[in-house]
């Protein structure tokens, strides 16, 4: 048995960004040229989070198949017409949720997405804990059932499955 969990992140970032902190989530992402030391501080719980510690490996670098969680590895970062739109898909081990916490919350301190900018979820079950951005920090809301009810109707209206 695996430990392995499926992050998805889908948030933007102002397209005023400061260049070091491009430089660190270019970094994170496997981008040529990104800074592994970073600079600033986020909003963490309790108080201010120090992000310019050097992170060991870069966390949103994964690519290609995933291992156990079905599909594709994906990070990436594009400037459009809203600022930065990051989307990412990685498989994760617990021994790596400090430092994705970290980059996670210093996320949420710039996003200027609000409300769900992602999901951590164990590889073997159905329902994901959200991450939520609000005020400035992300919070984890655990969605937990009891029992799965399935819909009566079509996934998609007008039949597309």
């Amino acid at each position: 048995m695996a430990d392995v969990h499926e992050l998805q992140l889908a948030l933007h970032l102002p397209d005023s960004l400061p260049a070091p902190e491009l430089d660190l989530l270019r970094w994170h992402l496997g981008e040529a040229g990104g800074d592994a030391e970073g600079e600033g501080e986020g909003a963490g719980a309790g108080g201010a989070d120090r992000h310019d510690e050097a992170y060991e490996y870069p966390l949103l670098a994964s690519r290609g198949p995933a291992w156990k969680i079905d599909g594709v590895l994906v990070g990436e970062l594009h400037l459009g017409s809203r600022g930065w739109a990051l989307s990412a898909r990685q498989e994760v081990h617990p021994d790596e949720f400090d430092d994705l916490g970290r980059l996670v919350r210093w996320l949420g301190a710039r996003t200027t997405t609000v409300g769900v900018l992602g999901h951590l979820r164990f590889y073997e079950t159905d329902v994901p804990d959200l991450l939520i951005a609000r005020d400035g920090s992300v919070h984890r809301a655990g969605l937990r059932l009891d029992r799965l009810v399935e819909s009566p109707t079509d996934v998609f209206a007008h039949g597309w499955i």
